[in-house]
């Protein structure tokens, strides 16, 4: 009896957190990114850069980005502190250190969580010489 109401409440927790990320809209819907494709170009083994990702909010109310995800140790990124208000622009803050071996393209991502909408992933591709 006790694995009946164990699966009953995993059936029903699982069904709840479903049901919650259909109720988000997509990021398209709020934000429209600068660019989906960020093209670095050639950066000097363990250089690195820094460059900024923008969108602009396109939604009747703020936006709050909750956080921002990197594909990998190599990326760091910080998101915008405050709320993004209708009609501005925000920017993350990506750092990639480029510690791979010479000669090596790289194709790496980001992913930004915003409150209330789906997560939007964004790329930047280079060649580290």
């Amino acid at each position: 009896m006790r694995k009946f109401y164990l699966l009953a409440v995993l059936f029903f927790l699982g069904f709840a957190v479903t049901t919650k990320a259909q109720d988000a809209v997509p990021a398209d819907q709020v934000i429209k990114m600068s660019k989906e494709k960020y093209d670095l170009g050639k950066i000097k083994y363990k250089e690195g850069t820094t460059f900024f990702m923008e969108f602009t909010n396109i939604s009747k109310k703020p936006v709050i980005v909750e956080n921002v995800l990197v594909g990998c140790g190599c990326t760091v990124a910080e998101k915008p502190a405050a709320p993004v208000m209708p009609g501005k622009v925000g920017k993350i803050k990506v750092g990639y250190d480029a510690t791979a071996p010479a000669g090596q393209p790289f194709n790496k991502d980001v992913t930004i969580k915003i409150k209330g909408a789906q997560a939007k992933t964004v790329y930047f591709t280079g060649e580290i010489i």
